[in-house]
């Protein structure tokens, strides 16, 4: 299989250019070609290496073959690549700058209860360079709609387990973070996990972006339930691994906690949070659960929320409550699933 322009960084073309004896000083142009204004390959790079570039390597980006949106402005894609399976990508506005939630895989082993992607299971992993051509198809999308738009933050929050695509994902992320490709700022990535053991020593020897631990309870027995893989990676095992990473000074790891109406709110939830996570560079995240078709849990009233967010604060935790977005279109946190798969995966 030929390898994606956008599976490179600066570095890996720097060295393929000196492979070939192509001179270094195109290379700006080259690389501005593909994630700025193709007509530079007319203007700026011979015929006959371009030629011979067009012959090498794969130039195309996932198809958006379907877009939906939000009544608050979310938009959620559909995407589908060559083997004509198909993820969702979305692009929630916020008020400076909007944010791109990329999947990194087709489906997801995890089977998450509070999760709608957990439901129709593991395709495939995506290489990185679907991971990456659904945040230029997203940014190439939203610059046709909004011209004076800043480049989006991103977050591997979509469908699949970042961790468990570990070596796609990271290639993805140097990427995304290439200053002369992409540029996204390091602090303006974050990845969640549900807490894949095996793979979070690798976070190690990634770029500085931010890191999340999906959460939602501290008790593992409910964990359990929530996350199927905390019965075999349980969450102190997990959270011992990330008190490994090296954070920066103002850097902190998100808890990402799921509110379940009547089940993970109480008060001994309270006690158990501010006794694991008092002492640790914490951020905890609230998310009211998003109801997908055949879920058992219930989202907390308004108020349930607020009183749980105040009894996290005077335990003088660091808390703060994501606002919903995209719930209408099924493109809020937990929400996204391809119903039809390709019929012809496979064949």
């Amino acid at each position: 299989m030929t390898t994606s322009i956008y599976a490179l960084t600066s570095h890996d073309w720097a060295q393929t250019f000196n492979q070939r004896g192509f001179a270094l000083s195109t290379l700006p142009y080259w690389l501005d070609g593909i994630y700025k204004d193709p007509s530079l390959f007319n203007r700026h790079i011979a015929p006959q290496m371009l030629d011979e570039l067009k012959n090498e390597y794969r130039f195309d980006l996932p198809e958006i073959c379907l877009t939906q949106e939000s009544d608050d402005g979310t938009i959620k894609f559909k995407m589908r690549f060559k083997d004509s399976l198909e993820v969702e990508t979305v692009l929630i506005p916020f008020h400076k700058r909007y944010t791109v939630c990329l999947s990194t895989q087709v489906g997801c082993a995890m089977n998450c209860s509070f999760c709608y992607t957990g439901t129709q299971g593991l395709k495939r992993h995506l290489l990185a360079d679907e991971i990456v051509g659904q945040y230029v198809r997203a940014y190439q999308w939203l610059l046709k709609k909004k011209p004076s738009s800043i480049k989006p933050s991103l977050v591997f929050m979509g469908q699949g387990e970042p961790l468990h695509n570990v070596a796609e994902v990271k290639k993805a992320v140097e990427v995304l973070i290439d200053e002369k490709c992409l540029g996204v700022g390091p602090r303006q990535m974050t990845l969640s996990t549900v807490g894949y053991l095996p793979a979070i020593q690798e976070l190690k020897t990634f770029p500085k972006i931010n890191f999340a631990l999906s959460l939602h309870s501290p008790f593992n027995e409910e964990r359990n339930i929530l996350i199927p893989i905390n019965q075999k990676y349980p969450l102190s095992e997990v959270l011992s691994e990330l008190d490994q990473l090296a954070l920066l000074k103002k850097q902190f790891i998100t808890f990402e906690y799921l509110m379940i109406q009547d089940f993970n709110m109480s008060d001994k939830h309270v006690e158990e949070l501010a006794k694991l996570l008092s002492h640790r560079k914490a951020l905890i995240n609230l998310i009211a659960f998003n109801p997908f078709p055949g879920s058992e849990w219930k989202r907390p009233a308004v108020d349930e929320i607020e009183n749980f967010k105040q009894k996290l604060v005077k335990k003088k935790l660091r808390v703060m409550v994501r606002n919903t977005k995209g719930d209408d279109i099924l493109a809020a946190c937990g929400q996204l699933k391809i119903k039809t798969m390709a019929r012809n995966y496979g064949h």
